[in-house]
């Protein structure tokens, strides 16, 4: 739900050389995702309810503020979950650029949203258990690709001459970073479907992070010590290093597995996101169809009305699909560490199996780092442009849009229903 595997770093290098790219690497996740999964931790262990997040705010701050973050969080999704499917098309035109051109690659887009709901309908289990075995299966080549860098670095290999980067987008590198190590708190919206969440959150969010950072930092410093051009990654060129280093075989196992990552994470996401409106409908908020669940528990309705959401925005370009995404996360993000706050302050005597460490006064402190970045990305995107409009102009409309849907759901007379949160 957090990362498949190196694949989406390739910008980052790109935009900001080796040595920064690994700086950024290091320091993203110690302001961005340490305390988002420490946050998580805590409220999922406390409060494992299915909906997650949405369930946190709701009981937090209410019901107008549960529902405008179940709406930005599934109004980001959209953005979000055609970044997948854009990736694996840019990856296998890096070896077969005829079976990417014109309506083929919007085909083969449309069959990694297919292939995702088909699964999903399978339900959390099998997506689960899918999910492991696609990971082994997207690192593999990186093994292969990291050991024959490091033998040849150390016997003289390669060293490729103009390895600095002609110009620099720092703004853009920490916004692909941050996008590239975002997602934890998808994983609380299952929480019902998950085994001892009090004990297995808390332990999956902390050893998750350590072993994502490892993932990214570990092949950008094989390809900096081996000496590829920074010049020469752009989305899609770990195949391209692959070719350079080890030929087109390597090549090619880099492109199937990072066509691969894509679904995973696609199928993952999915898995987490589509719980989100049928959560939404068990309150009364949206139409009771949406929480019809098949025999295996899953929201079958929901899943299909994601998935075709998703399928409309796939036509975007990677870089306007991150800079929306970010926006409409980092606000759906900074309400959840709102309701970590009031819960804290409201019911003290809430039973937390883990506790964010430091009391409360620590909790504000590890807001800050969230909220600074996401105040970064914001001014990083400020000239980027959807529709003819800036993007930041895009979102801010997108995300106000929740509060007119919020007033449409009571006009038509949606009765509250009983909040299930309360204690």
């Amino acid at each position: 739900m957090v990362s498949g595997g190196p694949y989406g770093l390739e910008d980052i290098i790109g935009m900001a050389g080796y040595g920064r790219a690994l700086l950024i690497l290091c320091l993203v996740p110690l302001f961005w995702s340490l305390p988002t999964s420490l946050m998580v931790g805590e409220l999922a262990s406390a409060i494992p309810a299915e909906g997650g997040f949405y369930v946190w705010v709701y009981r937090a701050l209410g019901r107008f503020w549960g529902f405008q973050e179940a709406w930005l969080s599934l109004a980001a999704s959209v953005f979000d979950m055609a970044i997948y499917p854009t990736t694996f098309v840019l990856y296998l035109s890096r070896v077969a650029p005829v079976l990417t051109s014109g309506h083929r690659g919007l085909a083969l887009k449309l069959a990694i949203v297919l292939i995702a709901t088909l699964w999903n309908l399978r339900g959390a289990a099998s997506v689960g258990e899918g999910s492991w075995k696609l990971m082994c299966l997207t690192l593999s080549p990186f093994v292969v690709l990291i050991a024959i860098a490091l033998w040849k670095t150390l016997h003289g290999g390669v060293h490729l001459a103009g390895s600095g980067i002609t110009s620099r987008d720092l703004g853009g590198a920490i916004s692909v970073a941050m996008w590239n190590y975002m997602g934890w708190d998808n994983a609380s919206t299952i929480a019902q479907e998950v085994d001892h969440p009090q004990r297995n959150y808390p332990r999956a969010m902390l050893i998750a992070a350590l072993v994502v950072m490892a993932i990214y930092t570990i092949p950008l410093s094989a390809m900096w010590a081996v000496g590829i051009p920074a010049d020469r990654f752009s989305t899609g060129a770990w195949a391209d290093a692959a070719s350079l280093l080890a030929g087109p075989a390597l090549a090619i196992a880099v492109v199937l597995a990072g066509s691969l990552d894509g679904l995973g994470t696609f199928n993952a996401l999915t898995l987490t996101l589509t719980r989100l409106p049928a959560a939404l409908s068990e309150d009364g908020m949206l139409p009771h169809l949406l929480k019809k669940r098949l025999r295996n528990g899953v929201p079958w309705v929901s899943v299909i009305a994601c998935a075709i959401g998703w399928a409309l925005a796939l036509g975007l370009t990677f870089e306007r699909l991150i800079s929306i995404d970010l926006v409409l996360y980092g606000a759906s993000l900074l309400l959840e560490f709102a309701a970590l706050i009031v819960l804290r302050l409201r019911e003290p005597d809430l039973p937390r199996p883990f506790r964010v460490p430091g009391g409360t006064a620590m909790v504000c402190l590890i807001s800050l780092g969230p909220t600074a970045l996401i105040a970064f990305a914001m001014y990083a995107a400020r000239d980027e442009k959807l529709a003819g409009i800036p993007a930041l102009l895009f979102a801010a409309l997108v995300a106000l849009a929740g509060s007119l849907c919020y007033l449409l759901t009571k006009w038509l007379g949606k009765a509250p229903a009983a909040n299930p949160t309360s204690p």
